[in-house]
């Protein structure tokens, strides 16, 4: 038994016709035939009811195509793996972003991976970044966009840029007559937070702590949207990644931004793969096209949507 036979043997399962299933595979009919019952006569088994026009397969014959599709596929995955290993660029990449990062970046981003790399299938998964650190461990995930800092020498980790933050407020609060404010006047604001389980609710934190603001402990959202939607109803305020406030983020109607005069508050955003990866040095060619943002994408004070 050969893979030929199992190609033969599968294009014969579909077609149920020996003249159509030998051109599908370019052989001739005869050919085809004859390796089909040289197949059955080393399974000891009949594969198929031979009528006139009429090609039926046996119910063993049903199972065996079965594991044959499921052979076949399986190694024209392995030579795909192979092709693309061979060349990247031309292949598939599996990279996982966390949820307050991907609906804001990668409409900037994807347009900046495909000029680079036209021929590249780029599949894109967004889940929280413990649930990608776990899949990028297990090799469910070629690469992931997360936010530093990453204590984990499994893995390499390639900085991308470092985005603000900005204080979004309602219009019709104190602070909307402000277009800046330093960092400690947040000691008198109860700040809207993310659930747990988001990697920006311990940055907010962070700056809770460094600016004596507190948590408004009464809500807690499971989106930015939400957060952004409870702050235009004057629910309270919250800090907002300067991302999630350019186009096409869709300007927000009574929300008002502002930046912060002194020291902003930030995070840092890195690319980060396993270090035993085969793709280690495509990958960092893939991180320099994703550094390649516009340098007012990430400035506060450049046009944004709100």
């Amino acid at each position: 038994m050969n893979l030929r036979d199992l190609r033969y043997f599968v294009a014969l399962a579909e077609h149920r016709h020996f003249g159509r299933a030998a051109a599908s595979c370019f052989v001739s009919q005869p050919t085809l035939s004859t390796q089909i019952r040289k197949l059955e006569e080393e399974l000891g088994v009949a594969l198929v009811e031979r009528a006139p026009r009429k090609v039926m397969l046996t119910p063993t014959g049903q199972q065996i195509a079965e594991r044959a599709r499921r052979i076949v596929a399986d190694i024209e995955q392995m030579k795909d793996v192979a092709r693309r290993s061979a060349d990247p660029e031309a292949g598939s990449i599996r990279l996982g972003v966390f949820p307050t990062l991907g609906p804001y970046l990668l409409p900037h981003a994807v347009p900046l991976v495909r000029a680079r790399f036209p021929e590249l299938e780029l599949l894109l998964i967004e889940e929280k970044s413990n649930v990608l650190l776990s899949r990028l461990h297990d090799g469910r995930l070629d690469a992931a966009i997360l936010a530093l800092p990453l204590d984990d020498e499994q893995l390499h980790t390639q900085f991308l840029f470092e985005e603000p933050f900005v204080l979004a407020v309602s219009d019709r609060h104190p602070l909307a007559a402000q277009d800046r404010l330093d960092l400690p006047a947040l000691s008198q604001q109860k700040l809207l937070l993310l659930e747990d389980g988001h990697c920006m609710r311990e940055q907010a934190l962070d700056v809770c702590r460094l600016s004596g603001a507190a948590e408004h402990a009464e809500f807690r959202a499971t989106s930015l949207e939400t957060l952004r939607q409870m702050v235009a109803a004057n629910v309270g305020v919250t800090l907002l990644p300067v991302l999630a406030t350019k186009p096409p983020v869709a300007p927000s109607p009574h929300l008002h931004l502002l930046d912060f005069s002194d020291t902003r508050p930030t995070r840092r955003i890195a690319m980060v793969w396993r270090r035993s990866s085969a793709m280690h040095d495509f990958l960092l060619r893939l991180a320099e096209a994703l550094r390649a943002l516009p340098a007012a994408l990430l400035d506060p004070a450049a046009p944004r949507a709100a």
